[in-house]
């Protein structure tokens, strides 16, 4: 599982003209998922983007109560080492990553986090601002 974590002063996902997760000052997650990625791996990876200490002073949005927009987003696995068209097969089939995108919510949810999400097999158009900009890619 792979996250990409920005610290955004707003972030927005449209689908159809319709805004259907939006944030202030928070954290932006864009989450792929491979072949072997578990429950257990989805519920890892959302401890340590809660706990991740990229907001201002050095503050998680654990300790800042800072909400997250999450993304899911396939194409983190995407391989162009050989030629110019990336291949997909590290990205685990949508039957697989969706349940456990949702385990990844669900699991920052139960820690108390505010999350906000966009919306599965659907075409989005993501907006950000992003602070600093600070960015960080996480990997299990």
């Amino acid at each position: 599982m792979r996250a990409l974590v920005q610290t955004v002063s707003r972030a927005s996902v449209t689908v159809d003209g319709e805004v259907v997760g939006e944030i202030t000052d928070g954290l932006l997650v864009l989450l792929g998922v491979t072949h072997d990625d578990t429950p257990t791996t989805a519920q890892t990876m959302a401890r340590k983007v809660y706990e991740l200490r990229l907001l201002d002073d050095e503050a998680s949005a654990a300790d800042s109560s800072a909400p997250l927009l999450v993304v899911s987003q396939f194409t983190l696995y995407g391989d162009a080492r050989k030629g110019r068209r990336p291949t997909w097969a590290a990205a685990a089939p949508a039957e697989v990553a969706e349940p456990l995108v949702t385990t990844f919510v669900e699991a920052l949810r139960a820690r108390g986090a505010s999350v906000a999400t966009g919306r599965f097999r659907a075409h989005m158009l993501v907006e950000s601002v992003n602070v600093g900009p600070r960015t960080v890619l996480l990997e299990l």
